[in-house]
């Protein structure tokens, strides 16, 4: 058979392919070898946001540049005190923020420093570990004389700090979720050698600031400054559950010149409690909270009080304001708890503007509440209770206008109510008002208040006080700062 032969043209496209087959072999050869054609380098991106604070900071830095890993399962706790130690040494140099990125975040305690923030991004979660490992023992605060739970001391909280100037725990509304089933289990089954912790405790501090945070199953009290001043609590949510122990909103305590506002709160105990000592050891460390006001709160617990003022007083509180206060399902209002023994005050306390809806009770004073924190109280410590005004409060579905208590031989007096509407739900009690060992006046108040309220009439110009003037927590400048950097 004779050959075949190829054309010209045949004969280049298939010089053509094998020099493209050969090509594509030897690259793909490199490439096994360890040769790679160098790739064009993305351009850098940053990571920045603004947000309001008390003060701005001039360095800045994120957990993960300390080792923090963000998978809900690996403990931060040490990235979070390498992270503040370092960012430390800039106190005096503007100050450092401290950026949380988004993810899980398991730790346990950790302190804080001056001249700082703690910034949580909106999809941060700080989940509080259940390793007690992770948790120091304190002493028991010098006010109270003993823990709350257990006569021993108490565990410190998650986010702690004491001895500090110019604070702030605060971000984009990301969560801190103190995962208290564990701990109320504990604490239930009386397994707890030491007391809770919170979720978030600042002490013999000043110039603290925490806002726009949400706050889940604290195991305990959720926010607690104490013996500090100048504090700014804002926009903050608590929610844990109606049945949960203690899990108290937030709790200014001995201190001073303090801003509650625009914060949501459920939870199994007082919204806001007011405290100020323990007994004989309040009495004796003898620092009140005062300059305290409270606006834009919504309530829902249905064990507890939207605000209460004590039981623990022993310091005394004055000067409490609240306004524009929104209750839901909740046990009473403003509720004032005391007992022989806690000796002090509890003076010139205004409210104003209150909504309230399904009640069991709209005011409630109690001189017996009793709970001592030993045997060593003073039996002769009677407190002062006075200066109470509450003025322009509707309510509804309320199963008792008022249970008013005070204490044989020292009435709580001067006890003010006016522009009161009180709507008794259809199984309310068949006697409205309970008053004993009260002194007071009330005027355009429904249903018709007790004897020891004498109604004044409803052309009593003013009703009862309410300050006008600003307090200086009030004039404290907001400004408007800024997170840069790498990601």
């Amino acid at each position: 058979m004779g050959l075949l032969r190829r054309n010209p043209i045949e004969t280049q496209v298939m010089k053509s392919v094998f020099i493209v087959v050969v090509v594509a072999l030897i690259l793909r050869g490199g490439e096994s070898r360890g040769v790679t054609k160098a790739k064009p380098k993305a351009p850098k991106k940053f990571e920045s946001f603004e947000y309001s604070a008390m003060n701005c900071r001039a360095h800045s830095a994120s957990l993960t540049e300390f080792g923090g890993v963000g998978d809900g399962k690996t403990s931060n706790t040490k990235a979070f005190q390498t992270a503040i130690s370092k960012l430390s040494q800039y106190a005096t140099d503007g100050g450092a923020q401290l950026f949380v990125p988004a993810g899980k975040w398991l730790t346990g305690s950790f302190s804080l420093t001056s001249h700082f923030t703690l910034y949580l991004h909106k999809d941060a979660v700080l989940l509080a570990s259940q390793d007690l490992n992770e948790w120091p023992v304190l002493k028991a605060l010098p006010s109270y004389g003993r823990g709350r739970d257990a006569a021993a001391g108490r565990y410190s909280s998650l986010i702690f700090g004491t001895n500090l100037t110019d604070v702030i725990v605060t971000g984009e509304n990301g969560t801190i979720d103190g995962q208290g089933e564990f701990w109320w289990q504990q604490f239930h089954k009386k397994k707890l050698k030491y007391t809770r912790p919170y979720l978030i405790e600042i002490m013999f501090s000043s110039d603290i600031q925490i806002s726009n945070l949400t706050l889940l199953n604290s195991p305990s009290w959720n926010v607690h400054p104490v013996y500090s001043s100048n504090i700014l609590v804002q926009g903050i949510t608590i929610i844990a559950p109606i049945s949960s122990p203690n899990t108290d909103g937030i709790n200014p305590d001995s201190c001073t010149n303090t801003k509650i506002e625009d914060c949501y709160i459920v939870s199994g105990d007082d919204c806001v409690a007011v405290k100020s000592g323990w007994d004989e050891y309040g009495i004796s460390f003898g620092m009140p909270t005062k300059q305290l006001v409270i606006r834009r709160l919504t309530c829902i617990s249905p064990y507890s009080a939207t605000i209460a003022l004590g039981s623990e007083m022993s310091g005394g509180i004055q000067d409490v304001r609240a306004e524009d206060i929104v209750a839901i399902n909740t046990e009473s209002a403003v509720r004032i708890k005391t007992a022989v023994g806690r000796g002090a005050y509890v003076k010139d306390i205004y409210v104003r503007r209150m909504t309230l809806h399904t009640m069991k009770w709209a005011f409630w004073m109690t001189g017996n509440y009793g709970s001592h924190a030993d045997g060593n109280y003073d039996k002769n410590a009677f407190p002062e209770i006075t200066g109470i005004n509450y003025r322009d409060v509707v309510a509804e579905n309320v199963t008792m206008a008022a249970r008013l208590e005070g204490i044989a031989d020292h009435p709580f007096t001067g006890i003010c109510m006016s522009n009161v509407t009180i709507g008794l739900a259809k199984k309310a009690k068949k006697q409205p008002w309970t008053c004993t060992d009260i002194q007071g006046i009330t005027s355009g108040v429904t249903p018709t208040p007790c004897s020891l309220l004498p109604d004044q009439g409803t052309d009593k110009p003013g009703g009862c006080d309410f300050p006008t003037d600003d307090l200086p927590i009030d004039m404290v400048e907001i400004k408007k700062c800024t997170y840069r950097s790498n990601v």
